[in-house]
């Protein structure tokens, strides 16, 4: 009898069989943050499951993009958070019931951050050579990993104080006496320890705090078993690029996104055990903390997306071409005047690229860095968009305007270019024009009129535009 993930991931592979017979074609694959962690497992699953010389034919027949939205593709850092103290996303509960959902869960160990410089052992060839199922995937790190000092992060990600004697008092469960807590923690002064991305990928820090906290044994079992043993996939290392021919990674950039935390002894039972008394955020190219201390790290060039780190998010980078092309753009519908562009940019593996471009105030920006050398027949596109919330990324309408032009662009026989253009974005439904207040006329007087239809409540509603979407869309190919 099927495992019920063996299952699950039957049937997706059917539905992209079936999908391909009904329709005639490829499908398009659209994952945001976590989903990318189903279809990175899916496809190793895959690899498993068809024959090696079948897999990439299977890939090229049934899958003709995947953008990858909001892929937390080394982790993020608010796992740790919710494993340890609780993350209620706005829910009505406290924080502590918080954190028993969150452990209650095991995929949630799936968003844990880790190194960008560890590796698993090779699944494929295990498979052949020692079955499914067989021992623990071992962690391979390069010396870098060694050298650096927080793996590959802005900081270390979590800083916890510890009690200098081992006493299980300390930290109760439910059912001790609260008033013992207190005078056990008078006993000695705490230590604090610190842990890197790799240490708590690898089980490391609640191996540490198992003595003080009852359900740091429990995650290490589940990231020993459904993880480091899984038979297909150990999640938690990196991500090379998937054998996919168009691939576009899309996230937000430069909003404040936790990256570490400082953690103490609540003086309550658990759930409720641990305290934050600190967070580091990473905030536009700098590291700051809540408490206005100085904070010692590497910052990222960039801030991520209010979830995800920027180190996490732009992972995909490595997965673009020798040679990129960036470009940079209002966000907003505009004439290309705005427009800046370098070619040719020459790539190295594992460093970020800079930009050498400039930003006008209060204007928001998406940037494209798209490949200008890469393996016959593969595309690969980085998108960042300014301030994009990572929840609400997916609502935003430049991201599907811009979604919907590249597979449009795509699809027809006379597109030219191998990219669709950025030279300028016109409005392409009438909800997309708009009254121009300085001017006294609709914006964009080429593409939209003003033309008042009964019913209009406000002079933006009556801004229509003068050709067919048709017509228009003939300027991007």
């Amino acid at each position: 009898m099927l495992e019920e993930r063996d299952l699950y991931f039957h049937k997706l592979k059917l539905t992209f069989e079936i999908a391909l017979k009904l329709r005639g074609g490829p499908s398009l694959v659209f994952a945001h943050s976590m989903g990318n962690n189903v279809f990175r497992y899916f496809l190793e699953w895959l690899k498993l499951e068809i024959a090696p010389k079948h897999y990439i034919k299977w890939l090229d027949e049934h899958i003709h993009a995947y953008f990858a939205v909001g892929a937390p593709l080394l982790g993020s850092t608010e796992a740790v958070r919710g494993a340890l103290s609780g993350t209620t996303f706005g829910l009505p509960v406290s924080e502590g019931t918080a954190r028993l959902m969150f452990n209650a869960f095991g995929s949630s160990l799936w968003l844990m951050p880790f190194s960008k410089y560890c590796k698993a052992d090779n699944i494929y060839w295990k498979h052949f050579f020692e079955g499914k199922g067989g021992s623990p995937h071992r962690q391979q790190c390069d010396e870098a990993e060694y050298i650096s000092d927080y793996s590959g992060w802005p900081t270390d990600l979590v800083n916890i104080e510890v009690p200098s004697g081992r006493d299980m008092g300390a930290y109760p469960s439910i059912t001790d006496i609260t008033e013992d807590i207190t005078s056990s923690m008078e006993c000695g002064k705490p230590t604090l320890l610190s842990f890197s991305a790799r240490e708590v990928s690898d089980g490391t820090l609640f191996k540490t705090i198992e003595d003080y906290d009852p359900q740091s044994k429990a995650l290490v079992y589940q990231l020993e078993k459904y993880y480091q043993g899984d038979p297909v996939l150990n999640p938690l290392t990196p991500w090379e690029r998937p054998p996919i021919k168009n691939v576009f990674c899309i996230y937000g950039i430069d909003s404040k996104t936790e990256v570490g935390y400082y953690f103490a002894p609540s003086g309550k039972p658990y759930p409720d055990n641990w305290i934050i008394t600190d967070i580091i955020y990473e905030f536009e190219g700098s590291l700051i903390s809540r408490s206005g201390n100085s904070v010692s790290g590497k910052p990222n060039n960039s801030s991520g997306d209010g979830t995800v780190s920027y180190n996490s998010l732009s992972w995909c980078k490595n997965w673009l071409g020798p040679k990129v092309n960036i470009t940079r753009a209002p966000q907003a519908e505009h004439d290309g005047s705005d427009l800046q562009t370098i070619m040719n940019v020459h790539r190295h593996h594992g460093q970020d690229i800079l930009p050498n471009m400039t930003r006008a105030p209060h204007v928001k920006y998406i940037t494209y860095y798209e490949d200008a050398e890469n393996l016959p027949g593969w595309r690969t596109a980085v998108w960042e968009l300014d301030k994009a919330n990572h929840r609400n990324i997916v609502r935003m309408p430049v991201l599907m305007r811009e979604l919907w032009l590249e597979m449009w662009h795509d699809m027809h026989p006379d597109s030219k270019s191998k990219f669709v253009t950025k030279a300028f974005r016109g409005p392409l439904r009438n909800e997309d024009c708009r009254w121009d207040y300085g001017k006294a006329r609709c914006g964009f007087p080429e593409h939209c009129e003003y033309r008042y239809i009964f019913g209009d409540v406000h002079l933006g509603m009556s801004c229509r535009l003068k050709n067919t979407s048709t017509n228009l869309l003939q300027q991007y190919l």
